[in-house]
């Protein structure tokens, strides 16, 4: 539970270090990351290269950047990237896209978040006299909007069959992969090997404070580290980050079965109090959606009353959204559910609810 009382569901990015990862900052071993000598940074990112079975790897503030500079890289200017039509390059990224690369995107309606190598097919076939030229295929695994929905390392393989048939290279957006690892057991260098280049967040299910790396071959890490200082991420003592970064990478994974446990039983809790407003087969991970339409209250509405009961959510696609971490605990999911009860009962969509 976060401090002040509130159960902070708004992302897995709210977590607070963990006392190991604050002394590992403390202690670090810094140097300065521009000239590439952060000896704690060079340690991050031999691992993540290890660990995604790929040559090298970049440590980068956040996974957008390490998003804008992959699509520039693999890409370039003036070339349109396919995605699905809720993908996170695509919509919150779509203006850093059009004013850092020129790039535009060919969307595709996934169902919850996922496509299949059909329809990227389709989307690759080329039309006589169209000057738009399909420069790459990204895909995020797991699907945030989607509901944090696991796309298989088949239907991944599938894919990139389809991008190689027409000379496309494929970008894993990654954010959430350990979450997918550890609903289907492959690795992420198994997820990894299907893709030209992928990226993963250490400052989401991992609990980070901060951080994203990039993983791919040599030259096009080397690619991407001069495109890292030209959009201005040339940081210096990166190292202190990065010490909680490698805690992330061996204490994270193992624990988020734990995550997505708590999610289902929030998702199961609030089911029972809106009956048909939450999709339990779209539950894989550690994210819970709620459609509120038809409860006669407004999105806003719910999210002011869950904050006044201390649950904080956020709004996304026309939904309730939550995210369970390492920072809520099953007994925090009862208090969600609990409250979710009491702003029902407001609404007057339920019984009262029990006394506190």
């Amino acid at each position: 539970m976060a401090d002040g009382g509130h159960v902070d569901l708004r992302s897995d990015t709210v977590t607070r270090p963990s006392p190991a990862m604050r002394r590992a900052m403390a202690d670090a071993e810094v140097g300065d990351d521009l000239f590439g000598d952060d000896p704690t940074v060079i340690r991050l990112q031999e691992q993540a290269a290890a660990l995604t079975g790929r040559q090298a790897a970049l440590y980068l503030p956040t996974g957008t950047l390490c998003n804008q500079i992959a699509m520039r890289a693999l890409a370039g200017p003036g070339r349109v990237v396919v995605c699905e039509e809720t993908a996170h390059v695509g919509t919150h990224e779509l203006i850093s896209s059009a004013m850092l690369s020129s790039i535009t995107f060919r969307t595709v309606a996934g169902r919850s978040g996922l496509v299949t190598a059909a329809q990227v097919a389709a989307a690759l076939e080329p039309v006589p006299y169209d000057p738009a030229v399909v420069g790459l295929v990204t895909v995020e695994n797991t699907h945030q909007v989607g509901g944090g929905t696991v796309l298989p390392a088949g239907a991944l393989a599938e894919i990139a069959a389809a991008c190689a048939a027409r000379g496309v290279p494929l970008y894993l957006d990654g954010a959430r992969i350990f979450n997918a690892c550890a609903v289907t057991g492959t690795t992420v260098a198994q997820y990894a090997a299907q893709a030209s280049a992928m990226m993963f967040c250490l400052s989401k299910g991992l609990g980070a404070p901060i951080g994203s790396v990039l993983a791919g071959d040599a030259a096009f890490i080397e690619e991407a580290v001069r495109l890292k200082i030209l959009f201005g991420a040339g940081w210096r003592q990166a190292g202190i980050m990065a010490a909680a970064g490698l805690i992330a990478l061996a204490d994270g994974p193992g624990r988020l079965a734990e995550d997505h446990a708590n999610a289902r039983r929030l998702a199961e809790g609030i089911a029972e109090i809106l009956p048909g407003h939450i999709d339990l087969d779209a539950v894989q991970t550690n994210i819970v959606f709620v459609d509120v339409a038809g409860t006669g209250q407004p999105l806003d509405a719910w999210a002011a009353g869950l904050a006044g009961e201390g649950v904080l959510v956020t709004i996304v696609a026309g939904k309730i959204r939550m995210l369970t971490h390492l920072d809520v605990s099953a007994a925090d999911v009862d208090t969600a559910v609990a409250a979710w009860r009491r702003v029902a009962a407001a609404f007057g969509l339920v019984p009262t609810a029990p006394a506190r």
